[in-house]
This record gives C-alpha cells, structure tokens and sequence, in this order.
C-alpha cells in the first residue's frame, strides 16, 4: 500500500511558467507542500481545476480557474478525469491518500477510493495554517 498525498491549487500563482511545485505560492500552498513532504508519502500531487492531476515537477503556465466557479456536472466531470490519472500511478482500492484539499476538489473523488483522509476537514484557513505550522515546525 502507498501512501499519496494530494494538494489542491491555489488561485495565487507566478505570472510566468514554472513546475506545478513552485507555480502556486500561497502561504497555504507552501505550507500544504511542505507538510505533505513531512509525511514521507511514496507520492505527492497536486490536484489542479485546469489540469487534473500534476506532478510536481510539471511545467504549467499561470492560468485562472477554480472548482468553486464550477457547476456540479463540471466537477464531477474534472473528478472522472482526475480519478483516471490516479489510476495510472495508484491503486484506488489499496493505496492511501491522504487529502490536502478542500471539500470541493475531494467530494467526487473520495467515494472511489478504498482508504483515504483529510486532516483538516471542517477547518477555516486561518485554522488550516495553523495546524500546518505546528506540524511542518515540529
């Protein structure tokens, strides 16, 4: 069983390409990342509206769109999409994965997978940065 750690992105980017790992720069981003590095996962995502699932290291270009401005259909659209990624990297019905991600970017993902959590569920972002700060500062 792997453990996989999946990130959402972050409507705060660099106004030029870079690897999925430093295009999105918020301070919730970079403390997500860094938390999930923390957890010595065999594996870490990020979970992005545009692209579905990224590699860290994947060149993107800054782009503008968020599951928060999508209709249902449209998300559950982006999670299918998103869900055959991960089954060219992961097993849905063994692998762990552990959410770092809102509800909106997990909802239709999380009812297909076999074991997974999200430490912060419930959470408003101050205490989201919170907990990271405690945990990525141990």
């Amino acid at each position: 069983m792997k453990k996989i750690v999946l990130i959402s992105c972050v409507s705060k980017k660099l106004a030029h390409p870079a690897s999925a790992q430093d295009l999105y720069i918020s301070p919730l981003f970079r403390l997500n990342l860094q938390y999930a590095r923390k957890l010595q996962p065999d594996a870490i995502y990020i979970l992005s509206a545009k692209h579905g699932l990224l590699d860290l290291d994947t060149e993107v270009e800054p782009y503008d769109l968020t599951l928060n401005d999508m209709a249902t259909r449209q998300v559950q659209a982006w999670a299918e999409q998103v869900l055959e990624q991960i089954k060219q990297r992961a097993d849905l019905s063994r692998d762990h994965f552990v959410f770092l991600a809102g509800l909106k970017y997990r909802k239709f993902l999380v009812p297909r997978l076999a074991s997974y959590e999200a430490p912060m569920q419930g959470l408003t972002i101050g205490r989201q940065l919170q907990f990271l700060s405690e945990r990525v500062h141990e």
